[in-house]
């Protein structure tokens, strides 16, 4: 019965996470999620009592999909250029598979920020990660240019989440097609490594 329980709850989450990536928490209805479940509403509500749980459920998931690649390469034992590198790669990565999970979670924590990022302590991941360490270490030793965390996790994200979010701007004004777009996006990606390489790092 257990078993029983579990599968229905999964489809219920892998519905819903379908109908809110769609649809954004407001657009988003018990019924809707029930249909994509091809379940009643009663039993929705049974397993999750109310959309906003089972919307908080499925972000602080979609939180870590999305944040803790980030945090596992800002903690790995390697030196700051490469976890810069990687990051960006990982971001490009994902935004080229995932556009829509960025837009939405971008979207909801635009509208309450308050109901969600209270909820998942992320400020306090990212200054105890490994990379947080060796970046006050080399702006001590001078070896890395003054600046803060809350400036260059941005400066690493923002510069490629914006060229896909951008997409179809880009390719209308620069007339591209769909390959004209990629092969510039993995061209923008290595320049945006080096940027930021080249700003930070004052020597080796």
């Amino acid at each position: 019965m257990k078993c029983v329980s579990e599968k229905s709850e999964d489809k219920i989450r892998e519905a819903a996470k379908r109908v809110f990536l769609k649809k954004g928490y407001d657009g988003t209805t018990s019924r809707d999620i029930a249909n994509e479940a091809d379940m009643n509403i009663a039993l929705t509500n049974y397993y999750f009592r109310s959309k906003e749980k089972l919307f908080i459920e499925i972000f602080k998931d979609l939180m870590g999909l999305y944040f803790q690649s980030v945090i596992d390469i800002l903690n790995k034992p390697v030196d700051i250029k490469t976890k810069i590198s990687e990051v960006i790669e990982n971001n490009y990565q994902m935004m080229k598979q995932e556009p829509d999970l960025v837009i939405f979670i971008m979207n909801e924590i635009h509208k309450v920020p308050e109901r969600l990022l209270l909820k998942i302590p992320l400020y306090q991941q990212f200054k105890s990660t490994l990379f947080s360490q060796q970046l006050e270490a080399g702006i001590k030793k001078g070896t890395l240019r003054p600046i803060r965390i809350e400036s260059i996790l941005p400066l690493m994200t923002s510069c490629i989440e914006f060229l896909f979010l951008g997409k179809g701007i880009h390719q209308q004004v620069f007339n591209m097609s769909d390959t004209d777009f990629q092969e510039f996006a993995e061209s923008h990606k290595e320049h945006v490594k080096a940027m930021i390489c080249n700003y930070l790092i004052l020597a080796d």
